[in-house]
């Protein structure tokens, strides 16, 4: 096997060329990983979640790490390391612009709230919701390649 740093714009394709990876977050000293569906876009991770233990900990410390991979050729396959900032994108004022952005690059994709188990209603209306929107700033990112 032959192993090759990615570039940094390689590493955006990947993320962009993806809609599942893992992300990961820690609070008290312990880490915690999950499975998550995203979008990618101008250098965010976007997401939607319902309230739970990753949105708990996500809002007690913010720095979280996601991780993308897909396989190529034979054992072949790509990796992507984001680290990055968790920011909840909340039906306030002040975010409004930010949530509307999230819910229109989430909603190019077919099914995306299907993770989330329960479909948002439009319009948007009231935090009273359990739908968390939220994008992850890719702050650095890292990939690793591997070919036969």
């Amino acid at each position: 096997m032959m192993i090759r740093t990615l570039s940094t714009l390689e590493c955006t394709k990947l993320l962009a060329a993806n809609r599942t990876g893992h992300l990961a977050c820690a609070k008290d000293g312990q880490p915690y990983v999950v499975s998550f569906n995203y979008a990618y876009a101008d250098s965010h991770l976007y997401a939607f979640s319902l309230l739970g233990k990753k949105i708990d900990w996500m809002r007690a410390n913010t720095l979280v790490c996601a991780q993308v991979e897909e396989h190529t050729e034979g054992r072949g396959w790509r990796s992507v390391i984001v680290d990055g900032r968790y920011e909840e994108l909340t039906d306030r004022i002040g975010h409004k612009v930010q949530r509307d952005h999230a819910w229109s690059v989430l909603s190019t994709h077919v099914d995306w709230w299907e993770p989330g188990a329960l479909k948002p209603v439009t319009p948007l209306m009231s935090d009273s919701l359990p739908h968390v929107f939220f994008r992850i700033l890719v702050e650095k990112v890292s990939g690793r390649e591997a070919s036969e």
